[in-house]
């Protein structure tokens, strides 16, 4: 474990041996972290995957940096086939740490896989389409949609899950129970997975054949054997005749039905695919027409940047010339400041040929002088404390020369911005001090302060 500080090794003293600051409390929320880390491992190894999950993402809440938790999560979101979760955090872990993590290889693994890529771009599109079909209460359209889904990303929980409610929604249990099972084969304690499982057991108890049958029937006892007779049993032979006139008469309707059904019904599945296709080709047309003016309005939005990246560039050029202009004023003038200010507004690109000779000229007189007395009234106000004085006064010597008193303007600058408390600025700066003069005071300094975390 490391100082959060100044990063040195920690050891069993709840203060750090080199900085001196107390880490009783970081400890322990390390510890915490790790604790959470462990037990969302407990139950990956158990496919309990969901619980895993929100173990983990306690985790990442006491430590941010925890790499070990995050490469876990994502593949955790991965097994359960949320592939653009499962790649979010492992972007995310790379960039807390670009070297020696698992994540580049699980990153490199899914991007040189193009087939698996568009495989999970296609179940996005498909699943998010099932959604809209559930909107629109068109449940068989969603569920054709979602069987697609679960074909082509045969772990996305939440896909089974889906397809089980539009069954339990439509009374199709045993279809329901078999979208569940492969559910809970992913993630075997998943809280919706077992609500849903719940509800359909509860169905299908309700609806069984055996119970019908117990209240339509009663049982009772003749001496040794027990009579089983329906429950409203009437001895009326006249009734009787009636009751199968009426069953002779249903069978021969039911005969015909039979008979017949089965050609309207073909007839209707013809209609509604002739209707479907007529609607999938209007679909198309309709797409072909809304490309079309897709492009035609990306054209006239580059011509609308083409014409205003013109504009901009004469406004530029203009600039140019009158800060040219006010510098050669203030040249003649012999105040240098001003000529320095102007003269770094002024773009090269934008001048004529006479324009950047009389550049050049005063540009090459102005610029030392300038830049000398840029950097000592910066430099009066870091030591006056005048921290936001002073970084726009260095900043701009680094600007027009970073080596100006052999890196000492660079070095004042990251330290002005390190106690004007934004430490993320300071330390490109000191980078630059580090890379330029090794092995000096200010490089060993500058790599002390590199060292302390954010």
């Amino acid at each position: 474990m490391e100082c959060y500080n100044c990063g040195a090794k920690l050891n069993k003293e709840n203060f750090c041996t080199n900085c001196g600051i107390n880490v009783k409390t970081y400890k322990r929320i390390i510890m915490a972290s790790n604790a959470c880390y462990n037990e969302g491992l407990s139950k990956a190894e158990v496919r309990d995957l969901s619980g895993a999950a929100e173990c983990l993402k306690t985790s990442l809440k006491f430590n941010k940096l925890n790499t070990d938790a995050r490469n876990l999560l994502g593949l955790i979101y991965f097994e359960m086939g949320e592939a653009v979760e499962a790649l979010t955090e492992w972007v995310i872990s790379k960039n807390y740490q670009p070297t020696e993590n698992r994540a580049s290889y699980y990153l490199d693994e899914v991007q040189n896989n193009r087939s698996g890529l568009e495989s999970i771009n296609q179940t996005i599109k498909k699943y998010n389409q099932a959604l809209l079909y559930c909107k629109q209460d068109s449940r068989d359209l969603a569920i054709i949609q979602l069987k697609k889904v679960v074909s082509l990303n045969p772990k996305l929980v939440r896909g089974h899950q889906l397809l089980a409610l539009l069954y339990i929604q439509e009374g199709k249990y045993e279809l329901a129970k078999k979208a569940l099972r492969n559910a809970g084969k992913i993630d075997s304690n998943n809280t919706i997975t077992l609500r849903y499982l719940k509800e359909v057991n509860s169905k299908m108890r309700e609806n069984s054949p055996k119970k019908a049958q117990n209240e339509e029937q009663v049982s009772y006892q003749s001496g040794n054997e027990t009579i089983i007779q329906p429950k409203y049993l009437k001895d009326n032979s006249a009734i009787g005749t009636v009751v199968n006139m009426v069953i002779g008469i249903a069978i021969g309707v039911a005969i015909t039905w039979f008979l017949l059904v089965p050609g309207v019904k073909r007839q209707v599945q013809n209609e509604a695919k002739a209707e479907v296709l007529e609607a999938n080709n209007t679909i198309s047309s309709k797409n072909q027409n809304i490309s079309a003016l897709e492009a035609q309005i990306e054209n006239l939005t580059k011509q609308v940047n083409d014409v205003k990246g013109s504009e901009e560039s004469v406004k530029s050029q203009i600039s140019s010339y009158e800060q040219l202009l006010q510098a050669y004023v203030a040249y003649t003038e012999q105040d240098i400041d001003t000529a320095g200010t102007a003269l770094s507004n002024v773009n090269e690109e934008y001048l004529s040929e006479d324009a950047k000779a009389i550049y050049g000229t005063i540009n090459a007189q102005v610029n030392a002088e300038y830049i000398t007395s840029l950097y000592q009234e910066g430099y009066a106000a870091y030591n006056a404390q005048n921290f936001e004085e002073a970084i726009p006064k260095l900043e701009k010597v680094v600007e027009l020369d970073e080596t100006f008193e052999d890196g000492y303007a660079l070095y004042y600058l990251a330290q002005a911005y390190r106690k004007n408390n934004d430490l993320t600025t300071a330390k490109t700066y000191y980078q630059k001090i580090v890379d330029l003069y090794p092995g000096t005071e200010r490089a060993a300094n500058a790599q002390n302060y590199l060292s302390i975390e954010e």
